[in-house]
């Protein structure tokens, strides 16, 4: 297992990192334990939470039972020194979490207590904002975006009002590093800016979408994750399993995450299938799992800290834990960019 110190602190993790973002809904505690546990085994020591999880479905019901399954397990074992932890604060939208409101820098002060408390833990290695508080591209809102609706004056007031939270936070010891999520090029730079002109903590993250199926990150936010040192978390590399091969031809497997939500949040259409088979194509032609293509195309991104996955079954985490040392041949990445040119953007 390689391992990758973050942006500009002394947190280093795993190139993996054991997403929880099921445990408490799909996942029961008890396999969220045994993740971690398997995940431990084969070298991984990065985990990723946040507040508002579980998903499928999120519920004001089962809000914060994801950190509290890693809170058992941490409260259990003892081993809070083995792992490196991260977690969010939700951005607005979710009526039980702070009615809906965009987050203050007080407010994610109060936050933060809550993740603790549900984590049972005294500190937070990397703490996120889960996405912007002002409208953005993703999860799909690329086709209608309108960046000139957006409130530049107001949208800096609160970056600084954050990020004097967060150096609050870091002086208290409660956090060690702060990131981003689901942040664009120019919010990258104005965070990397004001943090500079203030003398405030410098974001050491971001937590994006990228997979083989979703390389918008390859333009200016690579240019902007090497210059301004702010290392990609990414998720999603499986591409909400349509990268697993389970959907080919358009089927639907019980209990699979599309026999939940649909179309996997915009993900599953004609164009994605057809660039998963080509994808699969060139697994066969390198003796590989599209599993295996996909999780080490990603860990060899220069801009990549490391990969999140998730698994609701012990089999899916076995799969997954066998791309941990794969590295790819020139041949396969040459592949794998004819393929890109050919499916440039699949959803």
């Amino acid at each position: 297992m390689k391992y990758n110190t973050l942006g500009r602190t002394d947190v280093k993790v795993s190139d993996l990192c054991l997403g929880s973002m099921t445990w408490g809904t799909g996942t029961p505690e008890a396999e969220g334990h045994d993740q971690i546990d398997m995940a431990l085994d084969h070298g991984i020591n990065f985990i990723d939470s946040a507040e508002m999880y579980p998903v499928l479905p999120t519920s004001k019901e089962t809000q914060g039972d994801s950190e509290r399954v890693l809170g058992t397990w941490l409260k259990k074992t003892g081993r809070r020194d083995d792992v490196v932890i991260a977690t969010k604060v939700s951005g607005a939208g979710f009526p039980y979490i702070r009615n809906g409101s965009v987050p203050t820098g007080k407010a994610v002060k109060e936050a933060v207590e809550g993740n603790l408390e549900r984590l049972q833990t005294d500190y937070i290695d990397v703490y996120q904002l889960h996405w912007p508080a002002r409208k953005h591209y993703h999860f799909r809102n690329y086709w209608n975006f309108q960046p000139e609706t957006q409130p530049r004056e107001e949208t800096k007031e609160h970056m600084l009002d954050i990020l004097s939270a967060m150096a609050d936070l870091i002086k208290e010891g409660k956090i060690r590093a702060c990131g981003l999520s689901n942040e664009t090029a120019w919010g990258v730079g104005q965070w990397a800016r004001i943090a500079e002109e203030n003398n405030l903590p410098h974001m050491a993250t971001i937590q994006n979408e990228y997979s083989l199926l979703c390389r918008i990150y390859d333009m200016d936010l690579a240019e902007a994750s090497h210059q301004e040192q702010i290392d990609l978390i990414c998720y999603s590399p499986l591409a909400t399993g349509l990268l697993t091969g389970k959907y080919d031809g358009g089927k639907i497997p019980e209990g699979s995450r599309a026999s939940i939500s649909g179309d996997l949040n915009g993900r599953l259409t004609e164009h994605a299938l057809a660039a998963t088979t080509a994808y699969q194509q060139v697994a066969d032609k390198h003796g590989l799992s599209l599993v295996q293509l996909s999780l080490a195309f990603c860990t060899s991104r220069p801009f990549m800290g490391s990969v999140i996955f998730g698994a609701r079954a012990p089999g899916q985490l076995e799969e997954i834990l066998k791309a941990k040392d794969v590295v790819l041949s020139d041949e396969a990445l040459t592949d794998i960019n004819a393929v890109h040119r050919d499916h440039p953007m699949p959803f």
